[in-house]
């Protein structure tokens, strides 16, 4: 079965937050910079910085975490990043080889 991951995508601003999941999560986060799909959710809101992720050996572990993430508040969804990226700093050049892991 497929890796999986799950993210957390923001604005400049840290006004709005995307969570999400995917397969490919470098390929995944370029689409959401680029805005590959012009009227999602993550373009219109100019959602392009990576503030969190995790990984999965198996895509469905990351389907039932990103369920349980959207399902909670946002002050946890804040926790959750201030966990690991106190500074909101952009995590993107950190996943550009995480498939090589898997």
């Amino acid at each position: 079965m497929k890796a999986g991951f799950v993210y957390i995508m923001t604005n400049k601003n840290h006004t709005t937050l995307y969570t999400g999941v995917t397969s490919n999560l470098p390929k995944r986060v370029q689409q959401h910079k680029e805005s590959y799909y012009s009227q999602s959710f993550t373009s219109r809101y100019n959602l392009y910085i990576l503030v969190y992720w995790e990984a999965f050996q198996e895509i469905g572990d990351a389907i039932t975490r990103e369920k349980q993430i959207k399902a909670g508040s946002r002050q946890k969804k804040l926790d959750l990043i201030e966990s690991i990226n106190p500074d909101w700093k952009d995590l993107t050049d950190d996943i550009k080889h995480i498939l090589d892991v898997f």
